[in-house]
């Protein structure tokens, strides 16, 4: 049986936590900051859990991570 591959466009925007929840970076962070507020700002910083409804589709993706 062949190796299954790993999506690699999902790998650069998804990881695994140590409880082995599926985490993501948030959006809105790369421009247009100059508008936004440095609370929203350091709030979009941090990783956030993906829903468990999607979870599932992005453990098919990431069949090694």
């Amino acid at each position: 049986m062949p190796k299954i591959k790993t999506n690699k466009s999902a790998a650069k925007r998804f990881f695994r936590s140590g409880t082995g929840k599926i985490r993501m970076f948030r959006a809105c962070k790369s421009h247009l900051l100059e508008h936004k507020s440095s609370k929203r700002t350091r709030r979009l910083r941090k990783a956030k859990c993906v829903a468990p409804c999607d979870a599932r589709k992005v453990r098919r993706l990431l069949p090694n991570g």
